[in-house]
């Protein structure tokens, strides 16, 4: 949610739920039913996959598969969708897995997701 300070600076709030999961099971009542997290913005903020590959080091093309692989699937589809073989993907994916220390792609989903939250 958008807002604007009194100097007229930008600001954004970030407003979540506080009504799922082991709370609704406990069965206890809460008056509280979401938290606001407010931050200034700030346009000169790095997009997800800048972000990323900064951090990790990570070459273009090993930026457009990991995020293929994201948004499409696994090797078989994120392939020919990217003009490479099935061998170059998993190429890439070996070492997008040692540079993020990650194992699996559902943990470079989980890491991906983390960096699109921060935004």
């Amino acid at each position: 949610m958008p807002l604007t300070g009194r100097n007229g600076d930008p600001y954004v709030a970030h407003v979540l739920p506080l009504t799922s999961g082991a709370r609704r099971k406990a069965g206890i009542s809460y008056s509280a039913t979401a938290a606001m997290f407010i931050r200034k913005a700030d346009l000169d903020l790095p997009s997800p996959p800048e972000a990323i590959a900064h951090k990790y080091k990570l070459t273009p093309a090993e930026v457009r598969v990991l995020f293929a692989i994201v948004e499409i699937g696994g090797v078989p589809e994120v392939a020919p969708v990217l003009g490479i073989s099935d061998q170059t993907v998993k190429t890439h994916l070996h070492r997008i897995y040692e540079k993020t220390s990650t194992k699996r792609q559902a943990d470079l989903v989980k890491l991906v997701a983390s960096y699109s939250a921060r935004l």
